[in-house]
């Protein structure tokens, strides 16, 4: 891994795990996800990693919704914009790629392989439903997997990178880490890679800060210094997670897609809340923050596309 000189905040705004009735507080509409991208970019966020959603909360891919969202963000700041093509295990391919298609983001994320993604035990805390799609959604999970086979990982990195996108690759376990390797070995994945680990997610790897570390030492032998590391933990556990990685040289990521709280038995009022909480721990670890430009050159990002094909 390639130790951070300056730490890489991205938000990952609004998602397709939990859902409005586990909190008031999680973006729904289009203008509420664009108003909380906003709060965090302000906050110090470098990178906005965007679901959509319909105003009842549903999972969105349809580009008509991101377009209430993205040309904003590009018009009002500088920061990077990363659209996702995990979409929802319920989204067939092409709608997963849809927006990151028609947006031709910077980055775009990329999940390292099919997995048991589990997150029916919502269903068991929720005494109350808002709508009527949360629970079957969520139960759905233990009987459906999340499909990413090899053609489709292949199919993803040729059709963005071929419009110029890169990637954070999205990896749930060691597995995936190799997984990865066989992408750079046939030169599809190209350095510097930004590796996201992620922990905690039912299927994957545990929420344990000894996998962290053994993630970090798998990762630097198989890609050396071509690599920067960033991580979460799904729920309780995403502070202390992005503290870690943050420590051990890495980059990190926040927002209520991952975790509803920002401490203790207390919902999070906001992305933006949890960007100054990280933004706190890293300055305290006598670290710095990275702007924008300062991530586009950690990850050699081409920078924003503008009419006629030029990059601002």
């Amino acid at each position: 891994m390639r130790p951070a000189e300056k730490v890489i905040i991205t938000t990952a705004v609004t998602g397709s795990v939990n859902v409005p009735s586990q909190s008031p507080y999680l973006p729904l509409s289009a203008e509420q996800v664009l108003a909380a991208s906003l709060e965090a970019i302000d906050a110090g966020s470098a990178i906005v990693h965007l679901h959509a959603r319909h105003p009842d909360g549903r999972p969105a891919f349809e580009p008509e919704v991101f377009e209430q969202i993205v040309p904003v963000i590009e018009a009002e700041t500088d920061a990077v914009i990363n659209i996702t093509t995990g979409g929802s295990s319920a989204m067939t391919m092409d709608e997963r790629l849809a927006a990151a298609t028609r947006f031709r983001p910077e980055l775009a994320s990329l999940n390292m392989g099919s997995m048991n993604f589990v997150y029916s035990g919502i269903a068991e805390k929720v005494t109350e439903w808002r709508y009527e799609w949360e629970k079957p959604y969520v139960l759905n999970t233990y009987s459906h997997p999340f499909i990413n086979t090899f053609d489709r990982i292949e199919h993803t990195i040729r059709t963005l990178g071929d419009l110029g996108t890169r990637f954070e690759y999205e990896c749930y376990d060691i597995g995936h880490l190799y997984s990865l390797a066989h992408f750079v070995d046939k030169g599809l994945a190209k350095p510097p890679l930004l590796i996201q680990g992620v922990f905690g997610i039912l299927g994957g790897i545990g929420a344990h800060h000894e996998n962290l570390e053994h993630m970090v030492r798998i990762a630097d032998k198989l890609f050396g210094s071509d690599y920067s590391f960033s991580a979460f933990a799904a729920g309780r556990d995403q502070m202390q997670f992005a503290t870690h990685s943050a420590w051990l040289g890495g980059h990190v990521r926040v927002g209520l897609e991952d975790s509803l709280w920002i401490g203790k038995g207390r919902l999070a009022e906001s992305n933006a809340q949890q960007v100054r909480k990280i933004r706190g721990v890293i300055e305290d670890l006598g670290k710095q923050i990275a702007t924008p430009d300062e991530a586009r050159e950690i990850l050699a990002l081409r920078g924003r596309v503008r009419k006629g094909g030029v990059t601002a």
